[in-house]
């Protein structure tokens, strides 16, 4: 097994660098690899319905998620773990190796100057980036302009990739997408293709559509996930302290899956979030608002950032948390063709 890893390595090594070579690099593994290594052409199938749609995916879920598929039995599933293990990189490696790798990390440009400077560069993309604060702060326009910056080149602050937006508020709308792919000169009927849009009606329907988002996004290249708002229908889905336990359970296992996609496929996960009043905090403090969620959300958001009204149509981003980011301010401004830089 030693030598098939070996030659994984190799290979996976060699595929990287033709990839970035001709500029088409893709983080993961169809499932396809795996009938060149034995694997039945049913089981695959079988994973694929399940939900598991890269060979990433396997090697990262737990020998007992993998049993609960249906059709396939213990001796399988440990017969396709072993395999997998030769084929996705899971050990130790230096951390000057993996300074090299945040170095090739892609960010996505917000559209505003200041603000990418406070991110240093933009969004990251293979994590999860939070925003939160009140009504009309710009998240879900923050959300439109990223939808386009995703698609523009690496040397424009884009990713050249596709974006899955998944609205459980009702505030997607379409004619926002054209009007900042106008302002960026790209093809608004070309842009609006790019994006696949869902709208969830319940906390669970939301989590099959990570589900759907996965299969999506192992047949093209896709750069960001957005979620508007991911708390929302858990607010409403789950009330009073009886169902708190439930809800951040729920929630928690929702956020997982995030993070699983975001690794697995490389790409930027932007999830809004709402605020309520913080009853500790004193009345007269700059911010009296707190988000929701508790510290289920704030453990798996990578990145957290707060945003609050300025002066007319400018807004203030903070960073609340963040493990490589200092704790600074930055404004930007709301305009017609999504965010930009603040006015004087």
């Amino acid at each position: 097994m030693a030598a098939v890893a070996q030659q994984y390595y190799e290979e996976a090594a060699q595929n990287e660098q033709m990839a970035e070579e001709d500029g088409t690099y893709i983080a993961y593994q169809t499932l396809d690899a795996l009938q060149e290594n034995g694997v039945a052409v049913n089981d695959i199938q079988k994973l694929n319905d399940a939900g598991f749609h890269t060979v990433e995916s396997v090697a990262h879920a737990t020998v007992r998620k993998l049993s609960e598929v249906r059709g396939l039995s213990e001796a399988k599933v440990l017969k396709i773990k072993e395999i997998v293990k030769g084929m996705v990189v899971m050990d130790f490696k230096t951390a000057a190796d993996a300074l090299e790798d945040r170095k090739s990390l892609v960010t996505l440009t917000t559209g505003s100057t200041e603000l990418d400077k406070l991110l240093e560069g933009g969004i990251e993309t293979g994590s999860i980036t939070e925003v939160f604060g009140e009504f009309r702060t710009g998240k879900t326009q923050l959300c439109h302009t990223l939808c386009v910056t995703c698609q523009m080149p690496v040397t424009d602050g884009g990713a050249e990739g596709k974006a899955i937006y998944i609205d459980t508020e009702g505030t997607f709308r379409p004619q926002r997408l054209q009007a900042i792919a106008e302002r960026f000169g790209m093809d608004p009927t070309a842009t609006l293709e790019n994006v696949a849009y869902a709208r969830a009606h319940n906390s669970e329907h939301q989590t099959d559509l990570l589900k759907m988002a996965a299969a999506i996004m192992s047949a093209d290249r896709y750069a960001l996930i957005v979620v508007d708002s991911a708390t929302a229908l858990y607010r409403t889905d789950y009330s009073g302290r009886g169902e708190l336990s439930e809800r951040q359970m729920q929630l928690a296992q929702f956020l997982r899956q995030l993070t699983r996609l975001a690794e697995e496929f490389g790409v930027a996960v932007f999830i809004t979030n709402q605020v309520v009043a913080n009853p500790d905090g004193m009345s007269f403090a700059k911010d009296s608002t707190k988000p929701i969620g508790g510290n289920i959300i704030a453990h798996a958001s990578t990145t957290r950032l707060r945003l609050r009204k300025g002066r007319g149509e400018n807004r203030i981003c903070t960073v609340f948390d963040s493990p490589t980011l200092p704790e600074a301010d930055a404004q930007y401004a709301v305009g017609p063709q999504g965010i930009c830089d603040a006015q004087d």
